[in-house]
């Protein structure tokens, strides 16, 4: 009889879990519609109905398991317009939805990244923004997933940015590029979808346009809060680091305020964003960090959004939303339940004042209550068979994460073998001393690589998986740092294969587990079917079925208890696991200090030892100094010169070498290179400047022996100071370079006067003149063709043949130069090609600097002359000179040509085909301009006949006159040649005492160093073709085994 009372009950439980299933079922569809209404591929916004249940729904559920299990339908890869208003509606989700959505989305993270890169991999306007998107998105999700503390809509209070930025100045710091790198996500995608739009009334008001500009409301709410966290930051880090340090933070903020600026400027003159949303006014210019009251000036932007307007239309087929909770129908059941209850209890007992007992309506109301509870087991069926969908749905994407983590261990594992080849490798090259640090440095990036990745697999997996890559992160360091010794690598593979073996029982026990879960579950549908087979075998006993549901509820507890139990001991297990992999990392890292300072201690006597042998040779180089066998020594002012510009550049190579050893003491090898090179060229610059001091002044050279011996002393002070860490901070080879800057002054000193090229420009100089020397040819070449045209226009008769004569012979010279030019050149670059050796043109024509400065010499030589003829010929032509300039510019180009094929032939072989053609060249020179000069004197001879003279009309004392006035005027003529000849003996003696020291400046603007020889005389009685040209001298080199 109890049991007949507890009906009525039972029935309300039944009735009010038919009502939850279906107000579940009227969520998921009005979830459906809402989502399925938002999300479509017309280019129309987002409305905001559907995105205010879509987001009333997360609230409702506690998460967005519903939003993604529908939107993961979606087909995003084949519309960049549903893609675009997905990520909208995500937007909106994660700034407005409940605080556990953010969770929910960072499981699809992966998705996210895969539809951005498949859109940026397209060329689609809106496939642009839907990457640009889904970067903004991630960033988000990442930002928020790091920084739990701060809200996804950014609605953070000061206090709480201060609690979030901690007092550690390197967490404000990250944080701060944190928010530099969302700020500039969010600025990108507002840009691109200005960039896209065209800012005029029309176009914002069109559903297209819209489109675009909808999802930059949340852009505009998320900027000004990042603005403003931006400014909190980087005050703070003005207050506790130097202004130079931040200086980029400064031009980041510069740069991201005048973006955002602009785009606040341009949104706000949209007629969209005005109805929707007041965008703030920022600053005129950006604050000043480095004054911290400007902090006070601050002004946080706020974004005010108005009471919501929906313009739009409702749709005739949707239904008005419902509230999130039943209140009608539980209270209206809970009304109806106490009436019924009274009935059934006056049709089984009876009514109260003893009326008749009908059992037929016992009997009919039996029967109802079964077809209730029929009813209610075909519910119960559908819901057992929704979860079994559900849980299947979830146990298929957890295998597909196990295989998605399975692939990525087994890269992990590739890369650990990779990694440890290049350990191996590592260790043959620390062998040798050297590149060790950059060996280091690699194994420290791809350990930093390594770490990043086993992160993300930690963000994707479950606690259990997490601490698997874990593992297999502190395994791959391991490997790393302790790769000095064969032993530590042989417990470097045994710790790798006790790994292996953990990460094998995890996998089998989480396997395990899987198999066991859908062992329950095929426990539990094959319960369920007997339960459900015992009911229906038993309809008339209601006792029966009150059984059953009261085991199949004690079943499910005891399998939740079972399921608490199983995985807290799998948390345990895992935690100790874990403190005992710490403490042997702990272990590790002790091993590896030691193994570091080792190292230091190594690196620091490999010093010592470099040094030791330094001072040995600057002490062997000093003895030489008073060596009567170094006496006979001799050295050139120039190779000291060389030498003590190469020891400069090593006291350079030190210095920087010292600062670098100073900043990383495990690594000396650039100290020691720099020092051994040095000790070598400062004991070379020593001996050599004793050598040249023993053929200098006696002035120069007691100086020269002084600054060598005080070289070595500072050199050897330098050396004492790296020997002791005591005194290997003030170490400074700056005295050292003073010295040697001396020995330099005194080397340059004692060079020849000639020496005022630079040794390394005599290359670049020769090609320049020989370049010079064509060009003057070739313009000679166009003035003789202009002087041409104009006689002929000018003269006619017997002058115009002899112009025309005159200047076809200049033109046919101008072009056989023109061969020996070309000829010179290229002989020349034979010569070089042949003498310079391993050594580069610069350094040959610098070994051979006197050869060279004769080359040159002749080759402005050359070019002067050409000029010169082309000057005089112009003067003839017009009869404004005289015959006899032509005739010795012809000499005088004669002589250069001779003077350029002897600079040529010194140094060229005797079987040398170019050398030859040079000769020949220089034969038609001097054959054209032996023509010139015939056609010179005939033009001359032509134009004076002309000129006869007619003394027939003269008296014999006229005659007599004229007679003597000649013999006078002969006479001065004769001692004006004689005078004219002795100034020419003293112009070429003193032309050749000038030409090693300095070019003479000639009137055209041109240099020229022609040289005669020193016995030339004075009065030219032979022909100037005859002359043998000054040959180039051999530089003299001393003997290099008596200082080398």
């Amino acid at each position: 009889m109890n049991s007949i009372r507890q009906v009525p009950t039972r029935v309300k439980s039944r009735r009010t879990e038919a009502n939850l299933g279906a107000e579940r079922e009227h969520f998921d569809k009005q979830q459906l519609n809402s989502i399925s209404k938002a999300i479509t591929s017309a280019e129309t916004p987002v409305k905001e109905k559907h995105a205010r249940r879509i987001i009333l729904g997360t609230h409702r559920e506690k998460g967005a398991y519903t939003f993604w299990s529908y939107a993961l339908g979606f087909p995003l890869a084949s519309s960049s317009i549903l893609s675009w208003k997905f990520c909208h509606v995500l937007h909106k989700v994660l700034r407005d939805g409940h605080r556990n959505v953010l969770q929910d989305c960072m499981r699809h993270h992966s998705s996210l990244v895969e539809i951005g890169k498949l859109w940026s991999n397209l060329h689609d306007k809106y496939g642009q923004l839907v990457a640009l998107y889904t970067k903004l998105l991630c960033t988000k999700m990442e930002f928020h997933a790091k920084h739990s503390e701060i809200p996804p809509n950014l609605e953070a209070s000061d206090e709480l940015l201060e609690r979030t930025a901690g007092t550690d100045i390197n967490n404000v710091f990250q944080l701060t590029v944190e928010v530099f790198d969302y700020l500039d996500a969010e600025l990108r995608l507002a840009e691109t979808v200005i960039r896209q739009l065209n800012t005029s009334i029309a176009i914002s008001t069109l559903t297209s346009g819209q489109c675009r500009l909808s999802p930059l409301i949340q852009v505009i709410q998320d900027c000004s809060h990042l603005y403003h966290f931006t400014v909190k930051l980087l005050f703070k880090l003005h207050a506790c680091l130097p202004a130079d340090t931040l200086q980029g933070h400064r031009d980041r903020f510069h740069d991201q305020f005048h973006s955002l600026k602009t785009f606040f400027n341009r949104a706000r003159d949209m007629l969209y964003f005005k109805r929707l949303i007041q965008i703030p006014k920022l600053p005129d210019s950006p604050p000043n960090f480095l004054h911290a009251a400007s902090l006070a000036k601050h002004v946080k932007p706020v974004v005010v959004i108005p009471d919501e307007y929906d313009a739009e239309q409702p749709d005739d087929d949707e239904e008005e939303p419902e509230p999130l909770i039943e209140v009608s129908e539980v209270s209206t059941s809970s009304l109806q339940a106490q009436p019924q209850q009274l009935d059934i209890f006056d049709q089984t007992f009876g009514p109260p004042n003893g009326g008749f007992d009908d059992r037929d309506l016992q009997i009919e109301s039996l029967k109802r209550d079964l077809e209730l509870l029929r009813a209610e087991l075909e519910r119960v069926k559908l819901e057992a068979q929704r979860y079994i969908t559900q849980l299947k749905s979830q146990i298929n994407s957890l295998e597909a994460e196990l295989e998605e983590q399975r692939a990525q261990k087994q890269h992990s594992f590739v890369e650990n073998e990779q990694l440890r080849m290049e350990l191996e490798a590592t260790r043959r090259r620390n062998a040798e001393h050297e590149g060790s640090q950059f060996v280091f440095i690699e194994a420290e990036k791809r350990a930093q690589a390594t770490e990043q990745r086993y992160n993300k697999l930690k963000e994707k997996h479950t606690e259990l998986v997490s601490s698997h890559a874990e593992l297999l992160r502190k395994s791959a360091d391991t490997v790393k740092m302790l790769s000095a010794t064969q032993q530590t690598q042989d417990e470097v593979e045994r710790t790798k294969q006790q790994l292996s073996f953990e990460v094998d029982r995890i996998k089998q026990e989480a396997d395990m587990k899987l198999e066991e879960q859908k062992f329950e579950m095929e426990k539990l549908k094959r319960e369920l079917d007997e339960k459900m087979a015992e009911m229906m075998r038993i309809k008339g006993t209601l006792q029966s079925s009150e059984m059953t549901s009261e085991q199949m509820s004690s079943s499910l507890t005891a399998l939740q208890a079972e399921k608490e139990r199983l995985m807290r001991s799998e948390r345990e297990r895992s935690g100790r696991e874990m403190v005992e992999l710490q403490g042997k990392l702990q272990e590790k890292s002790s091993q590896e200090e030691q193994l570091k300072q080792r190292l230091l201690e190594e690196q620091f006597a490999l010093l010592q030892g470099t040094v030791t042998e330094a001072e040995n040779i600057i002490q062997d180089a000093v003895a030489k100094l008073d060596d009567p066998l170094h006496i006979r020594c001799t050295s050139s002012p120039d190779y000291l010169v060389s030498r003590a510009e190469a020891t400069l550049g090593s006291v350079d190579k030190v210095k920087k070498g010292h600062a670098d050893y100073l900043s990383n003491m495990g690594d000396a090898g650039g100290l020691l290179r720099a020092v051994t090179q040095f000790s070598h060229l400062a004991a070379d610059t020593i001996i050599n400047g004793s050598a040249t001091a023993h053929m200098a002044p006696t002035d120069h050279a007691d100086r020269l022996t002084e600054n060598c011996r005080g070289c070595a002393t500072q050199s050897l002070q330098f050396f004492s100071d790296l020997k002791s860490k005591t005194t290997l901070q003030r170490a400074d080879p700056a005295a050292i370079r003073v010295i040697i800057q001396k020995i330099l002054n005194l080397g340059q000193e004692l060079r020849p006067k000639g020496m005022d090229v630079r040794q390394d420009e005599l290359g670049d100089l020769v090609d320049k003149e020989m370049a010079a020397t064509s060009a003057a040819i070739e313009e000679a070449v166009r003035r003789i063709d202009e002087m041409m045209n104009q006689a002929r226009k000018d003269t006619s008769g017997v002058k115009l043949e002899v112009n025309e004569r005159i200047l076809n012979s200049c033109t046919d010279l101008m072009k056989a130069i023109r061969l020996l030019v070309i000829a010179s050149t290229d002989l020349q670059k034979e010569i070089a090609e042949g003498g310079r050796g391993a050594a580069s043109l610069k350094e040959f024509y610098a070994r051979n600097s006197r050869w060279t400065e004769g080359l040159i010499s002749a080759a402005k030589a050359v070019g002067w002359g050409a000029t010169e003829m082309v000057e005089s010929a112009d003067k003839v032509v017009l009869h404004t000179g005289k015959y006899e300039e032509l005739i010795v510019c012809s000499h005088e180009i004669a002589a250069s040509t001779a003077q350029l094929v002897a600079a040529s032939k010194v140094k060229a072989g005797r079987d040398s085909k170019k050398l030859s053609a040079l000769q020949q060249a220089s034969r038609h020179v001097n054959e054209m301009a032996a023509n010139v000069v015939g056609s010179t004197r005939t033009g001359q001879e032509n134009l004076e006949e002309k000129e006869t003279m007619d003394f027939s009309g003269m008296s014999l004392i006229k005659l007599r006159k004229e007679e003597m006035e000649s013999q006078v005027k002969v006479l001065e003529l004769e001692s004006q040649l004689e005078n004219e000849r002795l100034r020419l003996g003293e112009l070429r003696k003193k032309h050749y005492d000038l030409v090693p020291s300095e070019p003479v400046s000639e009137g055209n603007g041109e240099t020229s160093s022609l040289a005669y020889p020193a016995n030339m005389s004075p009065k030219p009685s032979k022909p100037a073709l005859s002359r043998k040209p000054v040959l180039a001298q051999k530089p003299n080199l001393p003997p290099k085994s008596t200082f080398k």
